[in-house]
């Protein structure tokens, strides 16, 4: 079976973190190799305490993981610390070619930081870089730029390319925090227009939606499907989960 690596903290609640990308890779039918960066103490309503994990202790995971069985692609979410980042991009040097998709976790929905600020900077020179795609929110894309939020596609869309600039080789603006009855995400690359992928916009409130969505994204790469393709398939299946009960 085909296998994504993920990267990420714990959540204490089930709501998002690593036991939602374990949930989301296998109705996706892929297997799943772990690394878990930090753990967490979390609700639906706050997060009371983060423990970040050794670097060593990252890195050994990561490496036992590539040595296991064959990888189809990596999820990279909760980092935490500069250290952190630092460790992830040492211990995937191994492994250039495989598709990463990284999610951007800066804070939790909830509230409460879940990257320091030193880690933000980490982020973008060392992982970002790497990235096979960048799925950022509207106030993340705008805080990795140190730009206020986006009011609009225009301002979106150049932030996007702002983010190419800085070495992502595709990102996926997602527009669940946007307005109007469409939540539209923006796929930016070098090389094609913008694309657009988008579903009604649901009353409901489901935490998790962006490590769900990067989850299914990083499936559908490692089950062979382009990067268009993955995004649509991926942003249906996030559609589903949102409107899913409870």
């Amino acid at each position: 079976m085909t296998a994504v690596l993920v990267i990420a903290g714990s959540d204490s609640s089930g709501g998002a973190g690593l036991t939602r990308d374990v949930c989301t890779l296998a109705d996706c039918g892929v297997g799943v190799l772990c690394a878990l960066t930090a753990v967490t103490a979390q609700t639906d309503a706050e997060v009371r305490a983060v423990h970040p994990l050794p670097p060593w202790i990252i890195r050994a995971q990561i490496a036992a993981a590539l040595a296991t069985r064959p990888v189809g692609a990596v999820k990279v979410g909760m980092l935490g610390t500069r250290a952190a980042v630092a460790a992830v991009a040492e211990a995937l040097l191994p492994a250039p070619a495989l598709p990463l998709v990284l999610d951007p976790v800066l804070a939790a929905s909830a509230g409460g930081e879940l990257l320091e600020a030193e880690g933000r900077v980490a982020l973008r020179e060392l992982l970002l870089p790497r990235a096979t795609l960048l799925t950022p929110n509207i106030p993340e894309a705008a805080a990795l730029l140190g730009e206020p939020r986006a009011e609009d596609e225009a301002q979106l869309l150049r932030q996007g390319h702002a983010l190419l600039a800085l070495g992502a080789h595709a990102v996926l603006l997602k527009g669940g925090h946007g307005s109007g009855p469409l939540a539209s995400d923006l796929l930016v690359t070098h090389d094609a227009a913008p694309q657009r992928f988008s579903a009604p916009r649901s009353g409901a409130l489901r935490r998790g939606t962006g490590c769900t969505l990067s989850a299914a994204i990083a499936a559908g790469l490692a089950s062979g499907l382009d990067l268009p393709q993955a995004c649509e398939r991926a942003k249906q299946y996030v559609t589903n989960f949102i409107q899913q009960p409870d």
